[in-house]
């Protein structure tokens, strides 16, 4: 059975591969705005409008790939209840950034497995991180030496490169801050046999 990322995140391709995990990136093409809408609108968590995401995710790619297994994925930042979208250009990054700037905030992380049109797995991480207090002068050097990758991010910064500089504190798996809770994820695939065990 091969494996398909119901996302064209290059993040989670990447850490799939390095991991040893084939999969094929196929956009799921949802409309993720009335979805998220829906869940404010209802006082739902940030967590259930992630776990929703992925599984409409997985369910619209597996629909058209029924045969087979179909990785879908999404995180919402939560900060003190206010949820967070990827910034749409520099002025927005930077605008995230002063609203983070000293405080707690979670990336609410789910991922679910569909095959055959229907939902075989799914798990979800709430890693909580610390953000140092910065400074406009910080912020604005921060943008300037990522550019444009920043605008992949919900938080507007990549963990993975200097954007470890913003933190004083991080508590939670790290594979689940970059978008993929990987070992649970590798887990299943050992126990559904598409990786050996």
């Amino acid at each position: 059975m091969e494996v398909i990322l119901a996302s064209t995140s290059a993040t989670r391709q990447s850490m799939l591969r390095s991991a040893g995990v084939m999969a094929t990136a196929v956009a799921s093409d949802i409309d993720e705005a009335p979805i998220k809408q829906s869940f404010r609108d209802a006082g739902q968590s940030a967590a259930a409008a992630a776990m929703a995401l992925a599984r409409e995710k997985a369910l619209a790619v597996s629909a058209r790939h029924p045969d087979q297994l179909v990785i879908g994925a999404d995180q919402i930042l939560d900060c003190e209840g206010r949820w967070f979208d990827k910034p749409a250009d520099a002025s927005a990054a930077a605008e995230h950034l002063r609203k983070l700037s000293g405080r707690v905030h979670q990336l609410e992380t789910a991922i679910v497995c569909a095959a055959g049109g229907a939902c075989i797995w799914a798990h979800s991480e709430a890693p909580r991180l610390k953000m140092r207090p910065l400074s406009d002068a910080f912020i604005a050097a921060h943008i300037r030496s990522e550019g444009d990758r920043i605008l992949y991010s919900v938080g507007a910064y990549r963990l993975e490169g200097p954007g470890i500089q913003l933190f004083e504190r991080i508590d939670g798996d790290f594979f689940a801050i970059l978008g993929l809770p990987l070992l649970h994820l590798l887990s299943f695939l050992r126990q559904f046999g598409v990786l050996p065990s």
